[in-house]
Order: structure tokens, then sequence, then C-alpha cells
């Protein structure tokens, strides 16, 4: 019985250092990512050994990013010792597996200051507005 190439190989080398990334899928302008384990090597097309959830970044109609994880699976490869990309780390912060990473604060925290000053910039026009029509 052969694998579908998305749910990996599974063949592996036992003492080779692991990585848990996401590996890009869909079409130009449309992103979908599965999150994968594989070898940790600068061979960008390797074999996956392990799929182990999906990510899809565009909103769908109810304004949701969807995501999938095989917690188990995560866990597994965790204490077996796989390193974390950071991009996956940050989404397995907000969902609680890990503890929240720093570029998630930091997103926030720009977003939020984003945000007070377009509140301030659409109050000046408001008042600037009112003032002319009066």
């Amino acid at each position: 019985m052969s694998l579908v190439s998305a749910s990996g190989t599974g063949r592996f080398w036992a003492r080779s250092a692991k990585i848990i990334r996401f590996v890009r899928h869909g079409c130009t302008n449309r992103p979908f990512f599965h999150i994968v384990v594989m070898e940790r090597r600068k061979d960008q097309y390797q074999p996956v050994i392990e799929q182990v959830g999906t990510y899809d970044p565009i909103p769908n109609e109810h304004d949701e990013q969807l995501v999938s994880f095989n917690y188990e699976r995560i866990r597994h490869w965790i204490g077996s010792g796989a390193h974390i990309s950071h991009p996956v780390a940050e989404l397995l912060g907000i969902a609680g597996l890990l503890p929240i990473h720093p570029r998630t604060y930091m997103t926030a925290w720009r977003n939020r200051q984003l945000g007070e000053k377009l509140a301030q910039v659409q109050e000046a026009n408001q008042t600037l507005e009112h003032s002319n029509s009066s």
C-alpha cells in the first residue's frame, strides 16, 4: 500500500535532526500550507516524513482561517527532539499547545498602534469636515 505524497513517505534517518515546518501548496495568490515533519537539511525539496496538520491563511466566508493539527503526533515529534520553525511555533502558540510566541505579541501591538492612529486620523477628518460645514 503506497501513501499519498502529501501524507509523507515515513522514511527517515533515525539520528538526523527533524523539523516541523510549513510546506506551501496551492496556486498563485491562493496559498495553502501542510504542516509536516522533515529532516532538517538545506535541501528544500526533500521527502516529507509525516504530515501533522494543515493551515489555510485565506479567510473563508465566515472570516475564519482554518487550521487542523494532529496534536498527538506533534507531541510525539517534539518529544523525539524535533525542532519547530518560527511560523509553526506561532501557530501552535495561538492554538495553546506551546507558549505564545513573542512575535505574536509584537504583531498584536503593531496592529493596535495602527488602529489607534487610524482612529485619530478619522476623528481629525470628522472635526475638520464639521468645522467646514458650519
